[in-house]
């Protein structure tokens, strides 16, 4: 039996409308969803939280809380940059067991973990809390091809994801790079390799997805993500309809009813229109991309290049920051391209391009990569680019939290005039700015309600 793990109310729409998915648009088809039969919702962490506070006005404990009173039976899956939580920096210690408690808490069954250097040492605070709070933890590793990524490096990283204590493994191809034969291979040599059970995410950017999953049930993965279809294909998931009925009737049945299926589709079918018309899903992140398979740009990535070059006048660079995106890689040491790297070398590139000449502008964040304050990456930085982005600095070689002090109790004392719960703090340490621009306005609705000038019934945090 293939199990799915259903994406849309998180990579689906993370991938295709760069999460703009509103919890208003989630909550009718929630407990129809509860009923498909799913291994899985995947509902949280990735981009949400940012969008949520961003661009939506929406608190994300609250949204997570309320899936959770409607999704009963089905288990609720996020995804965690490890010490990165879900923010774009590494955090202390301190942070990372709190936000792990307070996830658990507040609904979360699975916490998918992975970190974007493959760097084990990021994942093992979060593993350690996820245990100890009573989660199922799924160490992951980010899948990527260079002259070092081979086969035999991502199993020798599930052996050590395994011997930290997860209780699944998941090979995580954030851009839609594996085929179906090598997932044939990778998929059995890790069957055999380890005994926990392993899960396959992929897109279906570069026209592979749904055959990569086929190979992958036949070699004896235990779970793959799709997404329903008006937010599947493209730069998202695999069609869920699609592999359920391919694998109806024969010893890999997912169990998932394709009649609920159904349902769930007619219900995000005009959801999908609406930002079709509103020109949010672009249809550069529809067909079918081979040239993804050169540039390794994952879905998220593709559709927030699209964004960003538009706010900058500049989406005719569009190709050439593409072109550009592997050079720059290279020149960083290979980090697989999912968040936050996806995000550093993608601006890196942009800025590259759009300046017309390469590192004029670096970013902050490229220079802490090339410190080593996210970790180490797969292929050592030359000596030259490290003298180009970092002058005479030195990087590091330890754990890049180890050097971090203990930031929870400094950052209550920050927010504390707007801390309403306890899940404020975790808010207001990774996304200060706009948790407080979401925090005033907040307090800005209630004081509405208060005065009578909005019915507390309006107040969902409208977009």
């Amino acid at each position: 039996m293939a199990k799915i793990t259903e994406t849309v109310l998180r990579d689906g729409h993370q991938s295709l409308i760069a999460t703009r998915m509103t919890l208003d648009e989630m909550l009718p088809i929630l407990e129809v969803m509860d009923s498909a039969g799913y291994h899985a919702l995947e509902v949280w962490g990735g981009a949400t939280f940012d969008a949520c506070l961003r661009f939506l006005n929406e608190d994300p404990w609250e949204r997570l809380r309320t899936i959770r009173k409607l999704v009963k039976k089905t288990k609720l899956q996020m995804l965690l940059r490890g010490q990165n939580l879900l923010g774009y920096k590494h955090y202390a210690d301190d942070m990372v067991d709190e936000f792990v408690k307070k996830s658990i808490e507040n609904g979360i069954d699975i916490i998918r973990i992975f970190d974007a250097l493959n760097d084990t040492r990021n994942l093992k605070s979060s593993i350690e809390a996820c245990k100890k709070y009573g989660g199922h933890a799924q160490g992951c590793v980010s899948y990527t091809i260079s002259p070092v990524h081979t086969n035999e490096m991502f199993i020798k990283l599930g052996r050590e994801i395994e011997e930290m204590g997860a209780d699944s493994f998941c090979i995580k191809d954030m851009a839609g790079l594996l085929d179906p034969y090598n997932t044939y291979k990778l998929v059995g040599d890790l069957k055999s390799a380890l005994k926990i059970p392993v899960e396959l995410h992929t897109h279906a950017t570069s026209g592979l997805g749904s055959m990569t999953y086929m190979k992958a049930v036949e070699a004896g993965v235990d779970i793959i993500d799709t997404a329903i279809s008006p937010f599947a294909e493209g730069s998202s998931q695999p069609s869920t309809e699609s592999m359920v009925y391919a694998f109806r009737g024969t010893e890999y049945d997912t169990g998932v009813d394709l009649g609920v299926l159904n349902k769930i589709a007619e219900h995000f079918k005009p959801i999908r229109e609406k930002y079709i018309a509103s020109g949010l899903l672009d249809p550069k992140l529809m067909g079918v991309d081979i040239n993804t398979l050169v540039y390794q740009v994952p879905g998220g990535m593709l559709s927030n290049l699209v964004s960003q070059l538009k706010e900058a006048n500049a989406i005719d660079k569009f190709d050439a920051v593409l072109k550009e995106v592997p050079r720059v890689r290279e020149d960083l040491g290979y980090p697989p391209l999912v968040t936050p790297s996806s995000q550093i070398v993608g601006s890196q590139a942009m800025l590259n391009v759009v300046s017309g000449e390469r590192y004029k502008r670096v970013p902050r964040e490229v220079k802490n990569l090339v410190k080593g304050m996210y970790g180490q990456t797969p292929v050592p930085i030359s000596e030259k680019i490290q003298n180009k982005i970092l002058g005479k600095g030195e990087p590091i070689s330890v754990r890049p939290a180890d050097l971090l002090e203990p930031e929870l109790e400094k950052t209550r004392k920050e927010f504390a005039q707007y801390i309403e719960q306890e899940e404020d703090v975790l808010t207001g340490a990774m996304f200060p700015q706009p948790a407080l621009n979401f925090f005033q306005y907040r307090n800005a609705q209630k004081y509405k309600v208060d005065s009578g000038l909005l019915n507390e019934d309006d107040m969902v945090y409208p977009v």
